[in-house]
């Protein structure tokens, strides 16, 4: 997945970017309070993806087919 669908989806999902360390933004669910660092590369293997986007209590897009 190319980081950049990535930061649009959790962006339409109410989540803010919190801070930026080293190689991670870590993102925070407005609505939850879950927090989870991001990492900075072009692309983001499909396993981390779903797991940033099942720790950010976000539905799998996966799921909704």
């Amino acid at each position: 997945m190319k980081r950049l669908d990535l930061l649009r989806r959790l962006d339409e999902e109410s989540c803010e970017l919190v801070r930026t360390t080293g190689g991670h933004d870590v993102y925070r669910n407005t609505i939850t309070g879950a927090m989870q660092p991001v990492p900075r590369h072009r692309e983001i293997n499909e396993i981390t993806a779903r797991a940033i986007l099942r720790r950010l209590s976000l539905p799998n897009p996966d799921s909704a087919h």
